[in-house]
């Protein structure tokens, strides 16, 4: 059966962009669409799209109020899809936060619309089995929960690989790390600008020090490193001290940042010392990865089934034989702790 697909934009053109691209796939069908949210709510009604794509500068209504709205009193699943500039990765923040599943950007200077298709459907598959509920809705990037204790420092590295509906999983785990946890990479699926402003919002609720990669950047306890959109994240390592190099690079496993990456360069320069975690998202990114992780005496664990978004990328991980611990989201924190 086909993914129903209702596009909600006030430009005509983006509208006849997106239907033409996407019915492209034959695992899509475009329902209709709609150029501002009062008539995307007569149409939802109406045609009970499986899945949403949503603008945030529109008519009426902006998409952020409408979003808000729908996860309150009818929860679908909904990418936003808009011509975010820097400033406007708060904005991704903010959509994600009031229940999107997840956001990308237009085309444009650096991204084509044939990248963009490939992309946006790849995301409506994923949205389309993602087990929605009201509390997946709510907000989760607000509130901290309960804080953990550890004795003492390691000279252990945390690898954490995430993608769809990882946002929300990485907040989960990253606010109850205490503040001298051993230093952590991570990879999270997501479009260049947003992620400096996702590193800052966890920044301001945990007691790690979060922030978006630069190149050269050391791994040390106490420190959360995120790979900044549109360009690799690798570990390195100087005598006994770690570090990471972030370069652009070609597409790996059609992402980049590429979490199959990341985790291979963890394989080889920290290996033992190392601790990976592979959570939600659709496809197979970090599998093959994780797996050199373990085979190099890393400590390896994956989200399972029931608490993940999408069971794509630890199912992909499992098969392979790369996990040693298969943990629901919450007790994920207390697994590194304990192993650490």
């Amino acid at each position: 059966m086909s993914i129903k697909v209702l596009v909600v934009d006030d430009s005509a053109v983006v509208r006849k962009i997106f239907s033409t691209e996407l019915s492209r796939d034959s695992a899509i069908e475009v329902v209709g669409s709609a150029p501002d949210p009062y008539i995307a709510r007569d149409k939802i009604v109406e045609l009970k799209p499986d899945v949403l794509t949503l603008d945030i500068e529109m008519p009426r209504m902006d998409g952020l109020t409408f979003l808000r709205k729908l996860m309150k009193y009818y929860p679908l699943p909904t990418i936003v899809v808009s011509s975010l500039t820097p400033r406007g990765g708060d904005l991704a923040i903010e959509a994600l936060d009031a229940g999107a599943v997840d956001v990308m950007c237009k085309p444009g200077a650096s991204y084509s619309v044939g990248d963009m298709s490939i992309d946006l459907i790849e995301k409506i598959k994923a949205a389309s089995q993602v087990k929605l509920t009201k509390k997946t809705a709510d907000s989760t990037l607000t509130t901290p929960a309960k804080k953990l204790a550890l004795s003492k420092t390691t000279n252990k590295v945390i690898a954490i690989g995430a993608s769809t509906g990882g946002t929300q999983a990485l907040q989960s785990i990253l606010s109850v790390m205490p503040a001298n946890s051993a230093g952590a990479v991570v990879v999270q699926h997501m479009p260049e600008n947003f992620t400096r402003s996702f590193a800052n919002r966890l920044n301001e609720i945990c007691d790690l020090e979060v922030a978006e990669a630069k190149d050269g950047d050391s791994v040390v306890p106490g420190k959360v490193l995120i790979a900044p959109g549109n360009y690799h994240m690798m570990l390195n390592r100087s005598g006994a001290n770690y570090f990471v190099r972030v370069a652009k690079g070609p597409l790996v496993n059609r992402h980049r940042p590429s979490v199959e990456v990341l985790f291979k360069s963890v394989a080889k320069y920290a290996g033992s010392n190392s601790i990976g975690v592979i959570l939600t998202g659709m496809g197979a990114d970090g599998a093959q990865g994780i797996l050199e992780m373990k085979e190099n005496g890393a400590y390896t664990i994956a989200q399972d089934e029931a608490t993940s978004v999408v069971f794509g990328m630890p199912k992909e991980a499992i098969k392979l034989g790369g996990i040693d611990k298969v943990s629901p989201l919450d007790n994920i924190p207390n697994d590194i702790l304990e192993h650490l």
